[in-house]
């Protein structure tokens, strides 16, 4: 059974507030993930389980993505775990995703967004996607859609095929 995995970074923040955890959400920001929330609908995308690093700009995120999308925004689990995670964790904590689960979408922190989106790669995925992702990096409000043909608890470096990469621009 094929599983989708939709990696994002968080959208545009603010540059300062008094913790790096409560950055707000630029204008800018809200804009970009609702576009790409319409992006994710265009797709056919519908997650059935949502994973959110639980900082203020990936929680907004998250609530315009799913605006843009007409998802309800009851579906997502804030992790604390994943403001943190490295790569290797990011891992685990995907990993731990019920098997039930045809759909999942993370929203997260680069370096660990990019870094997972790049080793999960199989390199077997569409060109044009391939590379935007590589020469254009993973800025802020970007999106990588991947199809995962094992089970969660299996996934790993080179466990997905990219379908799709978009960046964050309204």
């Amino acid at each position: 059974m094929s599983r989708r995995l939709v990696v994002m970074r968080h959208a545009r923040a603010e540059h300062s507030a008094p913790t790096d955890h409560v950055r707000a959400l630029a204008d800018r920001g809200r804009s970009d993930a609702e576009a790409a929330g319409r992006r994710l609908r265009e797709h056919g995308l519908a997650p059935d389980a949502v994973l959110v690093s639980d900082a203020l700009r990936t929680r907004q995120t998250w609530e315009h993505v799913a605006l843009g999308a007409g998802w309800d925004e009851d579906l997502a689990d804030f992790s604390e775990a994943l403001y943190a995670a490295g790569t290797d964790s990011a891992f685990d904590l995907l990993r731990e995703t019920d098997a039930s689960v045809r759909t999942l979408v993370v929203i997260g922190h680069n370096p660990t967004m990019a870094s997972l989106a790049e080793l999960v790669d199989d390199g077997e995925g569409d060109a044009a996607a391939t590379t935007g992702m590589l020469t254009r990096g993973f800025p802020t409000a970007a999106v990588a859609v991947f199809t995962v043909e094992c089970v969660w608890a299996d996934l790993g470096p080179g466990r997905a095929r990219l379908d799709a990469f978009h960046l964050g621009d309204a």
